[in-house]
Formats: C-alpha cells, structure tokens, sequence
C-alpha cells in the first residue's frame, strides 16, 4: 500500500525519539485538493489516539494510520525524505488523481484557474474538499483563514464564481477553522 524510503523512516523515528515518544505511530491523511495536487497532514499518533476506522499500515518500525476517507487516495504513495539547496523535509509522491468524478473536477479547474490565483494575490488559497449533491465544502488558508474580510471574500467573491459557473450548486460551506493558524488575523499596518 505505501513505501516509506529509509530516509523517511528514518528522520520519522528520529523526531519520535527526540520527543520522548518512541511507541509512537504517524498519521497520514489528506486535508485538501489544490493546482492539481493533494494537501497532507503528517503527524504523530500517541498510542490510545487511534480511530476505529483508521486504515493501518505496518511500515516495521512503525505503524502508519489513515483515516478511512483518505486511504483510498494514498493507495500507492511514496514518502521520502530530501535535503537539498532548497531546504528539507517530506516528498509525497502520490500516482491516485486527484478527482475521477468531472463535477468535481470542473470544479477544480475553476478554482485553480480563477479563484485562487484571484487569492494569491492576497496571500490566500482555498482548497476543494468535496462536492456532494448541490453543496461545496471549501478550507481557506494563507491570508483568507481568519481575515476579517473572508464573508465578503467568500460570498461575494468564491460563492459567485462557483455559481456563476455551476448554477445546479446552491450551497458552499465554509469548514475553516479561522480563529487557528500562528497569525491568521489581518493587521493594518502602522503609519
């Protein structure tokens, strides 16, 4: 199901140790869709912190836990870990595509050709999580998540586009956590 390099097992078993927490496992999962690739969450699993559902794989020196809604989409995966000139940190290469629905892709296509560049240009993304019968769910993140303007961004700007395009959708739903993040507030400047 995934191969994990020796490089990624071992910078994982490193973090683990460092902090304290050796029988630890990783949880794997996707948290969103964006410019035609998958957005991960990798973290650490303390033991009595897994879910029914979760999807285990046995990696040897650790298990690795998905969530039932992603496991299918990391069918397949390789994790690596690199250092280069660049920096460092994990490589997920994931063969699944992104959508095989085409509501969901067209979908996608207009956020990835309107919608976020129009975001980019604030320092904000969001991301497509599902289509489900005449609703989107949508993540904001970057300078959107817990901007004091995000209703106007969201209603006027991404409920208009995907409406204009999509006239059978008659709901978006907003799931961002906006009062998360290290400084998700704008702040005027000063002068």
């Amino acid at each position: 199901m995934l191969v994990i390099t020796e490089a990624a097992k071992e910078k994982i078993q490193s973090v683990m140790e460092s902090q304290g927490r050796p029988q630890d496992g990783l949880r794997l999962g996707i948290v969103g869709r964006r410019m035609s690739s998958f957005q991960y969450s990798l973290g650490l699993v303390e033991s009595g912190q897994e879910v029914d559902d979760d999807v285990v794989f046995d990696a040897g020196e650790f298990k690795v836990y998905m969530d039932a809604g992603s496991a299918s989409n990391l069918e397949g995966v390789t994790i690596d870990y690199v250092e280069n000139i660049q920096g460092s940190g994990f490589k997920i290469d994931n063969p699944n595509p992104l959508w095989t629905d085409p509501q969901h892709m067209a979908v996608q296509e207009l956020f990835d050709t309107r919608i976020n560049p129009n975001l980019a240009s604030h320092g904000g993304f969001v991301d497509l999580l599902e289509v489900k019968d005449d609703t989107v769910y949508v993540r904001l993140g970057g300078g959107c998540q817990g901007c004091g303007m995000v209703d106007v961004t969201l209603k006027h700007g991404i409920v208009a586009m995907i409406k204009e395009e999509f006239p059978e959708i008659d709901n978006v739903i907003d799931t961002t956590d906006h009062a998360s993040g290290e400084n998700p507030y704008y702040q005027p400047g000063k002068g």
